[in-house]
């Protein structure tokens, strides 16, 4: 269901580009001068110094538009954003507007009280330019959107090194669990390790092994959000994560994204497992396997299982607990404002993916060194991004599940794969306790 903008949200339309990129959105931009002074805190988990430096862009364009407000950029992190803003929300002083979490936190949170619709913010920016489908996953079980996509993310890609392919006589790029760990095992020498799959006790292990459990045409849930874990797919998925240990380095045991990125971009892992961030920094890092590194979808138990990408949908939503809910709405709309978009998207190109069609095909956002140089790459995880999912969204047939964030924060799924792939206990017996530990969540 879509609302209307009510009251002060109105909207006035403006093409925000020259007559070079007149066809991409025309974005919705209130001209309204508030009365009195606002400031919106704005939070995010991306805060890398060429991030930060294209939202302080977006937030100089904003304010010089509306006097009335100031907006105040504060870091959070990927592992840690849950208990921040489980504190903000407990003590009332909440941010204003937070992106670039997942959308199954955002679910989670909505279906708490806890988050704002999203309805009159997605009619600002333009439904209809949005991919198709693209708002799918941030709709509430009352029909209503509790945010929306500030990009794309195509999480586990597989990354590969060709040179390292190469000259271990592999002259096709894995698209099964036996070839890539035949590729992996190939390339693991002069101490360069196969792979940097997560093992710790934590979000990455988790999300990564749902993707693995899905890759072995398994599920968490069934279509009607009942637990599912215990099945063949799980069991498999066991067996190919135990079976990769010894091809990562010894420090997996406590990996989450950054070490895994840095394994493979620091060229101390022939493959890699990441979203596009490492095109840049591998380009500002290492560029001396700038030419050698390409992608492609992670591989499954066989091809009669269809690829699965862990697509976080990063979003953008506003808490209803904020005290300049008006402002905060003209803010969302203006951060998919072309200009200041395509900056935020070229500040770590190919890892977030333009939501909007008009800037994937706006020439601005194509004049970019990583996605000349890349292409194939950039469209390939733009298109297995847009199929995506994650746990609030495991299937087209699932039902969204507003409690996919608190499974994935618990870690218990991490705790299974640690359990079973580190310590050697009875799987049988901790998939019963995993599928219990779930089964509360779900009624809590």
């Amino acid at each position: 269901m879509t609302m209307k903008p009510t009251g002060t949200f109105g909207i006035n339309r403006r093409t925000a580009l020259t007559g070079l990129v007149a066809s991409t959105l025309l974005t919705a931009l209130p001209r309204r001068a508030f009365a009195q002074d606002v400031t919106l805190r704005w939070w995010s988990p991306q805060g890398a110094p060429a991030q930060v430096e294209a939202y302080q862009f977006q937030i100089a364009a904003f304010e010089a538009l509306h006097p009335g407000i100031k907006v105040v950029f504060e870091t959070t992190s990927d592992e840690g954003y849950a208990p921040q803003l489980a504190a903000a929300f407990s003590s009332g002083e909440v941010p204003d507007i937070v992106t670039h979490l997942p959308s199954f936190a955002v679910q989670s949170y909505y279906a708490n009280g806890l988050i704002e619709p999203f309805d009159d913010v997605i009619t600002a920016i333009g439904a209809d330019d949005f991919y198709p489908g693209a708002n799918e996953v941030f709709k509430a079980a009352d029909g209503k959107y509790v945010g929306t996509g500030i990009g794309n993310s195509a999480a586990n890609m597989l990354w590969l090194r060709k040179d390292l392919m190469a000259a271990a006589g592999i002259d096709k790029n894995p698209e099964t669990w036996d070839e890539l760990r035949a590729a992996c095992t190939a390339m693991q020498k002069e101490g360069i390790y196969g792979a940097p799959l997560p093992y710790g006790q934590n979000s990455m292990t988790s999300l990564v092994f749902i993707g693995f459990i899905h890759q072995a045409g398994g599920q968490v849930f069934t279509p009607d959000l009942q637990v599912a874990i215990d099945n063949e797919g799980t069991r498999n998925a066991l067996e190919m994560y135990k079976a990769m240990r010894e091809l990562c380095p010894p420090g997996a045991t406590n990996y989450s994204w950054g070490e895994s990125l840095t394994a493979f971009v620091s060229g101390a892992t022939a493959t890699g497992l990441y979203t596009g961030r490492v095109l840049a920094n591998v380009r500002d890092q290492n560029p001396g396997i700038a030419d050698h590194i390409t992608c492609v979808t992670y591989p499954r138990i066989s091809t009669d299982v269809a690829p699965w990408t862990f697509n976080d949908f990063p979003s953008v939503f506003i808490p209803a607990q904020s005290k300049a809910k008006d402002a905060a709405k003209l803010f969302a709309a203006f951060l998919f404002d072309p200009e200041g978009y395509i900056k935020q998207l070229h500040a770590a190109p190919g890892h977030v993916l333009p939501v909007l069609q008009s800037i994937s095909a706006n020439p601005i956002y194509q004049d970019n060194d990583i996605i000349r140089k890349y292409g194939p790459e950039v469209d390939l995880m733009a298109s297995a991004a847009a199929g995506g999912f994650n746990l609030g969204y495991e299937s087209s047939a699932h039902k969204s599940n507003d409690k996919g964030g608190e499974v994935v924060g618990s870690n218990v799924i991490a705790d299974l794969v640690q359990r079973v792939v580190l310590n050697g206990e009875n799987v049988d017996t901790v998939l019963g306790e995993t599928t219990a530990a779930i089964e509360a969540i779900m009624k809590g």
